[in-house]
């Protein structure tokens, strides 16, 4: 049976009592009480939010990844090796539990100076700092070791010796973003290596579409835009050179004709060219990654750039598409159109930042979108536990067309794709929370451009957006 919390308590009929008879119990009832002030039994937290509970859930997950991702090099037995200048044969990265040079630590990285940035808290960068310049320190004494012997260490190939775009999209945009950040790292040869390999040796369709060739030949894969695009954009940016950015918006074009699915508002995760019917499982993560590059092209573009109308008008209807799948918990389901198919954490916190960054840009409106972005940050912040881990994340996903392939996915609170979502989300709320005046009106969490200062649950608004009382 449902809790039942009665706001107004003045139109409850007491019984009369003696000392020797108890109160007359009253039904409640619509003469007795207000019912629609009762308070439901929400599965997710509905209600105003404060910035303090926020920034705590963003610091649980940070010092959760703070302590399993530490900076060091081994040997076989797991002594630490302090002098980085003359490695012994079986000296190795030490593993932690999330690899300090996966494209997901790029978004963790990415996400973090984002955070300082927003919050102002020196921990964040510090951390990208710290482990970005020592993979920058221990990069020279395992180029060595791995000529000397032959034996790449895992983490560290792909530092030393990248050859995907997966190895290099995320962590050369993560790369230039730090060397902006802070002038002390030493890590441009680092960063040309990434670059060269998302520039010059990533496969591409004849127009230029990033692509793969699996599971076809000729994939066009939904991920990839964020895999390449914005570190294109961060390069631009870091030479100085608008060329990137151009290329980066054009291709981005080319994304959106071959993948939107337009009467639905969101995007298919893959496509193979020379199809006559494309397929059009719509991933949650993937759409994630798409959105999160339209942001972060439109963050770089001018306001005159050839592209950006497009891009712009793309990322409002898929706004708007997705605020209508958004599950009644505030989350966001595996396949984002069969809501049959599970709760994903990772698509919903990618969701959260993208939608409260574009209310925070001014691109759509705080008014329709700010209750969309709360409500799927509730939802996100009840899946991180007293540890500080992240629950409901799906595991690395190739590209399927059949629904069972997403719909039994595993999910880990080992899949470092939720965590840097997490943190990006969670800071990008803070800001819109800063920004705008969430408030509960008649029960409903509604944004206001200005404070209403309201004092009654229910409340109407004057010309000057204050609140007036509702007589009823």
């Amino acid at each position: 049976m449902s809790r039942i919390n009665i706001f107004l308590l003045s139109g409850l009929v007491l019984a009369s009592c003696s000392s020797n008879k108890q109160p007359k119990e009253v039904e409640i009832n619509d003469s007795t009480t207000p019912l629609h002030l009762l308070q439901p039994d929400y599965t997710t937290p509905y209600k105003v939010l404060s910035v303090d509970s926020v920034k705590a859930d963003i610091d649980r997950v940070f010092s959760y990844i703070d302590s399993v991702t530490p900076a060091r090099v081994v040997n076989e037995e797991d002594e630490v090796i302090d002098d980085l200048t003359n490695l012994p044969d079986d000296a190795k990265l030490n593993q932690g539990t999330y690899r300090l040079t996966s494209y997901e630590w790029g978004v963790m990285y990415m996400a973090l100076l984002d955070a300082y940035n927003t919050l102002g808290d020196a921990k964040y960068k510090d951390y990208v700092s710290d482990r970005i310049g020592f993979l920058a320190k221990a990069a020279p004494a395992f180029a060595e070791l791995a000529s000397r012997t032959g034996r790449h260490d895992g983490q560290m190939r792909q530092v030393i010796a990248p050859a995907t775009l997966d190895d290099a999209g995320a962590m050369s945009a993560a790369f230039m973003r730090a060397a902006m950040a802070d002038s002390t790292l030493k890590i441009g040869d680092i960063i040309e290596r990434y670059y060269d390999i998302v520039e010059n040796h990533t496969y591409r369709l004849a127009d230029g579409t990033i692509a793969r060739n699996r599971p076809h030949h000729n994939s066009v894969w939904l991920d990839d835009m964020f895999m390449a695009l914005p570190s294109m954009a961060a390069r631009s940016a870091y030479t100085n050179d608008p060329k990137q950015l151009d290329e980066a918006a054009r291709i981005a074009g080319l994304f959106i004709d071959r993948m939107w699915i337009p009467e639905k508002g969101i995007f298919r995760h893959g496509y193979v060219e020379g199809l006559e019917q494309e397929p059009s499982m719509a991933w949650g993560r993937a759409n994630g990654w798409a959105i999160l590059t339209m942001c972060q092209l439109l963050d770089a573009m001018p306001e005159n750039h050839p592209q950006r109308a497009k891009i712009l008008s793309t990322i409002k209807e898929h706004i708007k598409g997705l605020s209508q799948l958004q599950g009644r918990d505030g989350f966001w389901h595996q396949l984002l159109d069969r809501n049959d198919s599970y709760e994903e954490t990772s698509a919903t916190a990618i969701f959260a930042y993208c939608i409260a960054h574009a209310v925070n840009q001014g691109w759509v409106e705080a008014v329709t979108y700010g209750p969309v972005a709360q409500l799927a940050w509730e939802a996100v912040a009840s899946k991180i536990n007293d540890k500080g881990e992240v629950e409901g994340v799906c595991v690395g996903t190739g590209m399927g067309f059949d629904p069972a392939y997403y719909y039994y996915r595993p999910v880990s609170v080992k899949a470092a794709h939720g965590y840097g979502p997490v943190i990006w989300a969670g800071s990008e709320i803070i800001k819109m929370l800063n920004s705008s005046y969430p408030r509960l009106n008649d029960s409903a969490i509604h944004y206001y451009n200005v404070d209403p200062e309201a004092t009654v649950p229910i409340f109407s608004l004057d010309e000057n957006g204050k609140a007036t009382e509702v007589l009823h």
